[in-house]
């Protein structure tokens, strides 16, 4: 819940704040003129990086591989471009600490770190639960039966 605190309400509000002190430093022109240089950078970003990793996970479909990195680091690179392409300079600063390639080689490093531990969490659980449930029976239905010929 605090996350979304932050999205929706402080950090519009702390993006305001830097794009009014920007503005007043370097002139609203000046200011606009890069948003929008920055959303055409975000653009351009995304639509790069989206073939050039589809391209590679791609390669390694076709080698029979999964392409699980290329998946991630492809969603680093669209978090990023979509973050260049919010208007405002925290979002920007954000957006170039993430395609930076050794800071998004550290947070590809944490992010799977965290996805690993999360799948070990979830079998333990499962295996916890299969093994107070018991051994599994088959499914048998009893019954009594009686064969009749046709010629009766």
């Amino acid at each position: 819940m605090r996350i979304f605190l932050l999205l929706f309400l402080i950090f519009p509000l702390a993006e305001l704040y830097v794009l009014i002190k920007v503005g007043s430093s370097i002139g609203a022109l000046a200011t606009i003129l890069l948003l929008m240089l920055g959303g055409i950078a975000g653009v351009l970003l995304m639509r790069l990086a989206g073939f050039a990793t589809a391209w590679r996970a791609r390669e390694r479909l076709a080698r029979g591989e999964l392409p699980e990195r290329e998946m991630l680091q492809g969603m680093l690179m669209a978090i990023g471009g979509g973050l260049l392409f919010l208007p405002g300079f925290i979002s920007d600063a954000l957006a170039l600490v993430i395609l930076f390639p050794p800071t998004r080689k550290l947070l590809f490093g944490a992010l799977t770190r965290r996805i690993e531990a999360r799948a070990q969490r979830q079998r333990a659980f499962h295996e916890d639960m299969q093994a107070r449930s018991g051994p599994q029976r088959p499914n048998v239905i009893e019954g009594e039966w009686e064969r009749r010929d046709r010629d009766q």
